[in-house]
This record gives C-alpha cells, structure tokens and sequence, in this order.
C-alpha cells in the first residue's frame, strides 16, 4: 500500500472513529451499555479513539519509514482537529431535533 493510500484510509478512519461515540449507545462502538451514555462518558470514549488512531497512524508511518518524532504542538493540534471530525456526531446527537 502506498502512502497517499495510507492517508486517505487514516482520514476515513479518523472521521469514522470521532463520530462512533456519538452515533451509538454501544461503549466504544463493541460492549452494550444499559442505559444511554452521558457526555463525559462519550468524550473519553472520543479520547481513547484518539489515541487508538494515532497509534495507527504512527504504525503507518512506521510501515513507510523512521517516524519523526512529535512534539505537544502536533498532539494539540491533531486532537483538536480529531474534535472537529466528531461535530457531526455531536450534532445528530445533541443538536438535532427529532419528533
């Protein structure tokens, strides 16, 4: 696999992992939960699919070369970008209203 493959399957994953907390009631999309999940549950779920994308990704990067090391700046910025993919998540969940 390529890189420019490599990436488009990492964003895909990323806007699939961000949104997955709040298009479900599931904890982290597998074991079922009784009853519906509150805010701060589905944001540390979003947290800990974070970081499970960028493990991901630094695997990917590893499979192509030496990963370049990272400083907070980069961690900052990609998870704030992170939360930015999971706002349409929010949205369906929290913003949209349902009759």
């Amino acid at each position: 696999m390529n890189a420019s493959v490599q990436v488009w399957v990492l964003i895909v994953l990323a806007v699939l992992a961000a949104n997955l907390p709040f298009l479900t009631r599931r904890v982290l999309g597998v074991w079922s939960a009784r009853a519906d999940k509150p805010l701060s549950w589905r944001l540390l779920e979003l947290l800990v699919l974070y970081i499970v994308v960028g493990g991901i990704g630094m695997a990917m990067e590893n499979s192509l070369s030496q990963n370049a090391p990272q400083g907070w700046e980069f961690y900052a910025v990609t998870l704030t970008l992170f939360v930015t993919l999971a706002f349409p998540g929010f949205v369906y969940r929290y913003l949209a209203h349902r009759h």
